[in-house]
């Protein structure tokens, strides 16, 4: 008799894949009576790549080629980068595990290795997200910060021929590509508060039918739980605008602790806030920091980067 197949939808990048493969090698050693395959799948978000990176993820650029296949029956599973999920599941779609968050944090790299706080004035850093760029200005306003797009090979390619002095990036794929030489220093979260979901995997199921208990099984809990927080946070805040924001959380010692941060485009202005709570799972803290952080002034921030 033929083991069945299970077929896990992906992109094509080396980042996407190597995420994928990470799924499809722990399924299989956990149900090793089926044949988990992968297939790649080209998104709007590997083609328009002169589209601002946040305004494609709010449109799901990234997911919806992926997320179609899903839903047709094409795939059986969809792995994602979890930050490039919309905030808002799809209906007939769950994530049926997070997986277990590699490093959340963003780090710098430039091509001689100069840190971050050594750069000259007028130096040029690239990067396409918002919340990195008024990060980096509040940091240092006499930086120039740069678009850049592609994979994390184009960049440092780009980054190695001249574009830039330095680039920002997140932690978790230079250690997944194994490029962690190329780091320069790392940001802490005092520095820099990383995109809500960074650093975690999602794999996304049909909401209905057996795959999704067996993709259950890599689910870790208090990820999810984190994550969750951490999106519920930038959901009640702003919903699909491309304000820069900011949040973690984290849990230590049955202690739940979300830090958010809103900040204008040019990062002379922003609001930081953090909740401490004991963890159960029934907390909405996500919802409480960001009325927190509004009644602070952060409502007047987010207007303006509305309306930019």
């Amino acid at each position: 008799m033929k083991s069945k197949k299970i077929i896990i939808g992906t992109r094509g990048s080396k980042l996407a894949l190597f995420q994928s493969s990470l799924v499809l090698n722990k399924l299989t050693k956990l149900y090793p009576e089926y044949t988990f395959l992968l297939k790649k799948i080209i998104t709007k978000g590997d083609k328009l790549i002169s589209e601002p990176l946040e305004s494609s993820i709010e449109k799901g650029f990234f997911v919806k080629e992926i997320q179609d296949s899903l839903l047709k029956g094409d795939i059986d599973i969809a792995v994602h980068s979890l930050k490039d999920l919309p905030v808002d599941n799809l209906p007939n779609l769950i994530n049926a595990a997070i997986l277990k968050r590699s490093d959340h944090r963003d780090c710098f790299i430039s091509n001689n290795k100069t840190p971050f706080h050594e750069l000259k004035t007028n130096a040029i850093i690239a990067t396409s997200s918002n919340r990195r760029k008024a990060q980096i200005l509040k940091l240092n306003p006499g930086l120039k910060v740069i678009s850049i797009r592609g994979n994390v090979d184009t960049r440092l390619n780009k980054l190695d021929n001249g574009y830039c002095d330095g680039m920002v990036l997140a932690s978790a794929a230079l250690e997944r590509l194994k490029l962690n030489n190329r780091v320069s220093n790392y940001f802490d979260d005092e520095q820099m508060l990383n995109a809500p979901g960074q650093g975690a995997i999602a794999v996304e199921t049909r909401s209905e039918g057996a795959v999704k208990d067996i993709v259950a099984s890599l689910d870790h809990k208090k990820t999810r739980f984190c994550i969750s927080q951490e999106r519920l946070f930038l959901k009640t805040l702003m919903g699909g605008c491309t304000s820069p924001i900011g949040a973690y959380c984290n849990i230590e010692n049955n202690f739940i602790k979300l830090k958010g941060i809103v900040l204008s485009f040019d990062g002379k202005e922003s609001i930081t806030k953090e909740i401490k709570t004991e963890y159960t799972n029934s907390e909405n803290i996500g919802i409480d920091l960001a009325q927190l952080i509004l009644n602070s002034g952060a409502d007047k921030i987010l207007a303006e980067t509305k309306s930019l």
